[in-house]
């Protein structure tokens, strides 16, 4: 700053920057005149005080006041300018009631499996069950062996197993895991579903995972049969695929049952007349079923001459295939948003 300008220019300097300030209407512009006025390296003030280094003893005693008061009218009207900005801005903005709910945050939609589970579990709550669940990482006792399934039982070679330490610590094949553990718990009457996830070393393929969901069912009372078991599954598809369902019922080998059946609907995707979902036969079997056999029970220490039972396993992943036309399994565990719209 020249020295012989500066006494001559400071009110005019000063005076001018505070109407500038005075006038911003944004706290953005008043951000940009702050750093040009009073806070920058390079602003006014900045220069003026720089320029007190280059002044006498008796000017600077003459000049120093008035830079304090510069700097003290550029600092007033900052401020008196924000208290403004804000004002008005407080005043535009919209009324509203703070005791009203929030807005829902939007969080997307319930995957299809979420959906089936919690629509067969509605069903059969509503009939008397309760929902159970157990380990993911289980035992061969309560895995094979208590479900009748010994060390040499040829139908283990069916189940692909993935052990964690092999023989005893595995990925559960089945929820009849959990089955049997609360048999092995619980005294009867009993009347529980299991919905959970199940493992094997499957090939990957449009119709089989290695990681897929299974819903178990189980009754155990004084004076249970096949009666109540295939009135019970035939109200169930009813709930889940609408009154006017077509069914049947198949003999069908399972070693936790004596009798076994398999329960079958129609094919959804060709009406019967076969495609590759239901491998050309035209109907979907979508659960097995049985009397729960003698030999399990014993194994969970219930008495099989004062109480029977029945069961029944499904693969969920082939229900919801069929209830959202969802044509390859492997689009359950992947990130196609498109599923659950």
């Amino acid at each position: 700053m020249d020295k012989s300008n500066i006494l001559g220019n400071l009110d005019s300097l000063v005076s001018g920057s505070v109407q500038k300030i005075l006038l911003a209407k944004t706290l953005r512009e008043l951000n940009e005149l702050n750093l040009e006025f009073v806070t920058g390296k390079k602003s006014l003030l900045n220069e003026l005080t720089q320029g007190l280094k280059s002044l006498g003893a008796e000017e600077k005693r003459r000049f120093g006041p008035k830079v304090n008061e510069a700097k003290a009218a550029l600092e007033e009207s900052i401020k008196e300018t924000e208290n403004r900005i804000h004002k008005i801005s407080d005043e535009q903005k919209e009324w509203f009631d703070v005791t009203l709910p929030a807005d829902r945050t939007p969080i997307g939609h319930l995957s299809p499996d979420t959906q089936v589970i919690r629509q067969m579990n509605a069903f059969f709550t509503y009939h008397g069950y309760s929902v159970a669940e157990g380990p993911d990482i289980e035992t061969d006792e309560y895995n094979f062996e208590k479900t009748n399934l010994p060390k040499d039982h040829p139908a283990r070679d069916l189940q692909d197993t993935i052990y964690i330490e092999s023989p005893e610590i595995l990925l559960r094949t089945h929820t009849s895991s959990v089955e049997t553990r609360i048999l092995s718990t619980y005294k009867p009457p009993l009347r529980f579903v299991v919905p959970g996830v199940s493992f094997r070393n499957e090939i990957i393929n449009p119709s089989n995972h290695a990681i897929f969901n299974q819903y178990q069912g189980v009754v155990v009372d004084k004076g249970i049969s096949m009666a109540n078991l295939k009135a019970t599954l035939t109200e169930f598809a009813k709930h889940m695929y609408g009154e006017d369902v077509k069914t049947r019922f198949r003999t069908k080998y399972y070693p936790e049952v004596e009798p076994g059946a398999g329960m079958d609907i129609l094919c959804s995707f060709c009406n019967g007349e076969g495609c590759r979902i239901c491998k050309g036969r035209g109907w979907l079997e979508i659960l097995g079923s049985g009397m729960i056999h003698r030999n399990l029970l014993e194994k969970c220490g219930i008495d099989y001459r004062t109480w029977s039972g029945f069961a029944f396993g499904m693969g969920l992943d082939r229900i919801i295939m069929t209830k959202f036309n969802i044509t390859d399994i492997r689009d359950l565990h992947g990130g196609n948003l498109v599923l659950v719209n």
